[in-house]
């Protein structure tokens, strides 16, 4: 059977009227704050206390929006007759929000949890050359980083922690045992 003559108009009216009778749900967005799902991606914020300058995060950038300038410091040995190290010392660490396309892979790759994904999402600029946010801009992001979400309480506990957990037991039990033999020699 063939269509009818205006049956797609005629079912397009009855969307548009149907549309038209439903309250609106647009926010109005400068005065009503959007709310964010937990794992927004807005803006990379840079513990600078964490990074090495090991250059992973500029390596891996696909559009190569991550400039990082560096220089080896000297450290004195720790002890007299110890060897002297040398260390990486960062300069600048700069990411061009203009480019980067947000990805996370700098945030992945970061052996050392230097940096962070904010949900910060207004840090719009007039100048596109503003865009460029240096170390100290990336360092102010750090503070609207939220939390790491608690962990599962029926989770398995870290390996880590299990470790440091079974060393210290071990340790506590040897001090136990060495303790009654030192009171006996008394």
């Amino acid at each position: 059977m063939a269509p009818v003559p205006g049956s797609g108009l005629a079912k397009g009216l009855a969307v548009t009227l149907r549309t038209m009778t439903r309250k609106t749900v647009t926010e109005q967005y400068p005065d009503a704050q959007p709310e964010l799902p937990p794992r927004t991606r807005g803006v990379i914020g840079l513990f600078e206390e964490n990074c090495t300058v090991c250059m992973l995060c500029a390596r891996e950038c696909p559009d190569w929006c991550i400039y990082i300038d560096s220089h080896k410091e000297t450290v004195p040995a720790a002890t007299p007759g110890g060897r002297d190290r040398s260390r990486n010392v960062l300069d600048r660490f700069a990411i061009d929000f203009a480019l980067c396309m947000y990805c996370g892979i700098c945030i992945e790759v970061c052996p050392f949890d230097a940096l962070f994904w904010s949900p910060e999402f207004e840090y719009a600029e007039t100048d596109i050359r503003d865009l460029t946010h240096e170390r100290d801009k990336l360092r102010e992001w750090m503070w609207t980083v939220p939390a790491p979400p608690a962990l599962d309480p029926g989770a398995e506990e870290p390996k880590e922690l299990a470790a440091a957990r079974k060393a210290a037991d071990k340790l506590a039990a040897q001090q136990q045992t060495d303790r009654p033999g030192q009171e006996d020699q008394s």
